[in-house]
């Protein structure tokens, strides 16, 4: 797990259950995206929740998760406030 520390101690990452991070102080967690099947059978990555774009739509829910994640990596700085 990659914990991102922000100047006043804010940490930010993308949660699971690798960590307690519970150990480490309070917790605000909230949804980066929402991965949800369209309705030809398909699956998309939404990032509006992090101001990010609708990714897909891709043939397996893996393949939309792992968008996700590459994506959310890709973009960090901008999203991590």
């Amino acid at each position: 797990m990659e914990l991102i520390v922000s100047p006043n101690g804010d940490m930010h990452c993308l949660y699971d259950e690798s960590l307690d991070l519970a150990s480490l102080g309070r917790l605000t967690i909230r949804r980066a995206s929402q991965v949800e099947p369209t309705d030809d059978g398909q699956w998309t990555a939404d990032l509006s929740p992090i101001d990010g774009p609708i990714l897909g739509p891709f043939r397996l829910r893996s393949e939309a998760l792992a968008a996700e994640v590459h994506w959310i990596e890709d973009h960090w700085p901008s999203i991590a406030k």
